[in-house]
């Protein structure tokens, strides 16, 4: 098993392959055969003996077998680091290495028995046939170092010690063949031989444990070793880290500060002299809040620095400083406590940077941002105060204009009437898509989403443009989806905005041909996606334009502007609504062969607690639905006010005016009204003071109608706060007035005879 932390030249690294398997039979291998001549030379001898004491022929043959069984095993182990490091696998080196251990204890066998040879002793006049020591000693060398290279090359070994024990038990078998029984002397030699052999396989596992103590004491030296220089290295790389940290902190264009456990500061950097002012010694050993704080630090910052320290947590915070020249500087600062071993906090480390330019730059924004809105704010302002100054004079032109076309007039005189009517309503559709578009640029989208029938709300606004497509011999046509759900669940009104604007700029940029609306959808998402196009033979839109018809005050060509009129705001208002409703509009155009506008709104189904509007409201044709009733008209502009009075004169009501909102509430005492036209601004007391003046009296209440020129969303809500009931924006029509009239006189009558 490998041990270590796995570097290949560490001592662990370097234990493993001295102890491996192969690296123990290479060592074997290298100490045989650097032996070699030592052997042979002691072989050499022992055969010299025993050629003089019986015959040198013998020693010979002797000493010839023995050199070539080692010469054989020698050669073999010289080529195994050879082959090793040729890739031969290690099982086969093993097996060549244990052949050749074979072939040398078979040459050395031959040696040890050669003189008792029957053909030997044949030729030989000697008396030793019986003694069979020279042998059991010859051999008994070698199995000696058997045993002792047993932990080396285990499969060697072993062949060798078997050598051994077959060899002088295959004499001393043969001795007993020929003749010589179970006599004393051959029972000694077989008891000597079961010694040596006892002796020899104790001598080999004293060997292989003495072997075994020996590895185990270098590993454990290997890995103390190892220890101590993973040990070094780390404490090595603690000091680089060590050293390039203190460069980095010396050096560093941000503060360092090291405060002990008591916050006193241990040590600065020189970014903190050259921030605070204050130098080195004078820095050591003191408080930064003694140094640094000038009162404008907040008490609660300060806290929370001292509870990082005292509860060993990172602190992230800004705070004011005061310079030793007795400037003011802002920092960020970030503390981080350093614990020892036990958990304590032992040093804290306060990085601190400038951000006096920061602080200034985001002062300089927050007075950009309320300078923003205060221009926003200037705007709203003067587009209400506009709208209203516009829209007053508006209400008494287009109310006169429509009172002068029901008076009998020519045939002429009519076409001046409708003419004053059609560029009133220019001007006031102009008026409308300023408004709209500032509103949506407060962010001031409204939705007021109902049950409605897209069907009937597609079909009346189509209608409604009919007799301007007529007026340019244009064809104007609708296709309607069959399987279009009744009721959808939407703000038709805007709806009916999109595709007024849509179809306007159709029938506006087409001089002939045709416009087409298709309207159709599908389910989605769990609610219906509802989708339009408005398609035309028009001029069109040049494709580098088609990016540029959706922006604000902007048209495919200034020249369109002068000859087609517009301010450009149609389309942009139209995207927005779209947006706001969760859609999109897409468009498609060849310039002179058309354009085709496709819608996408997201819309709901039906809901059950809903209430369907009608698409149009009808007249208020029974003048005996407002019979009886009492309406007091607070108005400061003259105008107006003989406006209404034209308007309700052939209308069987009772009507009283005032002049202002002071006098709205005086009549509200004396008349009675049933219902209220209230102005918002008036002199003395504007409507909104007067409709809460009046739902303060402890009186039966009226239906109060604001009736005004301020047409943002924001007017329309604080009305409803105030108390009034409904919201008619100016200039008003005289059929308008009637149907809301009509639909307020139940109520009213109901309020008075009860």
């Amino acid at each position: 098993m490998k041990v270590g932390n796995g570097s290949d030249n560490g001592p662990l690294a370097s234990y493993e392959r001295k102890y491996s398997s192969l690296e123990l039979m290479l060592r074997y291998a290298k100490g045989r055969y650097k032996t070699f001549w030592p052997r042979q030379l002691f072989v050499f001898g022992v055969c010299l003996f025993l050629g003089l004491a019986t015959d040198m022929t013998i020693a010979a043959f002797g000493f010839l077998a023995a050199f070539t069984g080692d010469a054989a095993d020698s050669f073999c182990l010289r080529r195994l680091p050879v082959l090793a490091a040729n890739g031969v696998p290690e099982r086969r080196l093993r097996l060549l290495s244990t052949a050749s251990a074979a072939i040398y204890g078979a040459g050395m066998s031959i040696c040890a028995t050669l003189p008792y040879w029957p053909w030997v002793e044949a030729g030989v006049d000697t008396g030793h046939h019986i003694d069979i020591l020279f042998s059991i000693a010859f051999l008994t060398g070698v199995a000696m170092n058997a045993a002792i290279t047993l932990p080396y090359h285990r499969a060697a070994s072993v062949v060798w010690m078997l050598f051994f024990c077959a060899v002088p038990t295959v004499m001393l078998w043969a001795d007993l063949k020929s003749g010589g029984g179970f006599t004393t002397e051959w029972q000694l030699h077989a008891a000597g031989i079961v010694t040596m052999t006892g002796y020899m396989f104790w001598l080999a596992s004293y060997g292989r444990r003495a072997f075994e103590n020996t590895r185990q004491y270098n590993q454990a030296t290997a890995a103390q070793q190892q220890q101590l220089e993973a040990a070094n290295t780390r404490l090595q790389e603690q000091r680089m880290e060590a050293r390039r940290l203190a460069l980095v902190a010396r050096n560093a264009n941000d503060s360092v500060m090291l405060m002990d456990r008591e916050g006193r500061i241990t040590w600065v950097n020189d970014s903190f002299s050259r921030l605070s002012g204050y130098s080195f010694d004078e820095a050591v050993g003191a408080f930064p809040g003694d140094l640094l704080n000038g009162g404008k630090t907040d008490p609660a910052t300060i806290q929370k620095l001292d509870d990082g320290i005292r509860h060993a947590v990172p602190v992230r915070v800004q705070v004011c400083n005061r310079r030793k020249d007795g400037s003011w500087i802002w920092i960020e600062t970030s503390q981080v406590p350093m614990l020892n071993s036990a958990g304590e906090v032992e040093t804290v480390i306060a990085v601190e940077r400038d951000i006096t330019a920061s602080k200034e730059h985001a002062r300089q924004l927050e007075e950009a941002r309320i300078a923003a809105e205060e221009g926003a704010r200037a705007k709203a302002d003067f587009l209400a105060t506009m709208s209203h100054e516009i829209r007053t004079p508006m209400n008494g032109v287009i109310g006169m204009a429509q009172l002068l076309r029901d008076s009998g007039l020519s045939e002429e005189q009519e076409v001046y009437a409708d003419t004053i009517l059609s560029s009133a309503g220019m001007l006031l559709g102009l008026i409308n898509d300023v408004l709209d578009f500032s509103k949506m640029d407060a962010e001031e989208i409204s939705l007021s989403p109902v049950n409605f029938d897209p069907r009937a709300c597609f079909e009346s606004t189509v209608r409604l443009l009919q007799a301007q497509a007529g007026g340019k011999g244009l064809e104007m046509a609708l296709d309607i989806q069959d399987d279009l759900p009744a009721q959808l669940y939407g703000d038709d009104r805007r709806i009916r905005q999109i595709l007024m604007n849509l179809a306007g700029n159709a029938i506006k940029f087409t001089k002939q041909g045709r416009v087409a609306v298709a309207l159709g959808g599908a389910p989605a998402d769990g609610g219906y996606e509802l989708t339009f196009t408005v398609t035309d033979t028009g001029i069109g839109i040049a494709e580098h334009k088609l990016a540029d018809v959706f922006e604000r005050f902007s048209q495919a060509d200034a020249a369109i502007s002068r000859q087609y009129g517009g301010t450009g705001l149609g389309l942009a208002i139209s995207r927005r609504l779209a947006e706001a409703m969760g859609g999109s509009i897409a468009v498609s155009s060849e310039l002179g062969a058309g354009s085709c506008f496709a819608v996408r709104l997201k819309l709901q189904a039906e809901q059950a607690d809903g209430a369907a509007l009608p698409a149009g409201a009808a007249a208020a044709d029974d003048a005996a639905e407002l019979g009886g009733l009492r309406i007091l008209v607070a108005e400061d502009n003259a105008v107006n006010r003989l406006l209404v009075e034209k308007f309700l004169n052939a209308a069987p009501v009772e009507l009283a005016f005032a002049c202002d909102g002071r006098e709205a509430v005086a009549q509200f005492e004396g008349f009675e009204p049933d219902i209220i036209l209230m102005d918002m601004s008036m002199p003395e007391m504007d409507g909104l003071e007067a409709t809460r003046a009046i739902r303060a009296l402890p009186r039966p209440q009226p239906a109060i109608v604001a009736l005004t020129a301020n047409a943002f969303e924001s007017d329309r809500k604080a009305c409803m706060a105030a108390g009034m009931d409904d919201f008619m924006s100016k200039p008003i029509s005289k059929s308008e007035l009637l149907d809301l009239l009509a639909q307020l006189a139940p109520q009213a009558q109901s309020r008075r005879a009860g």
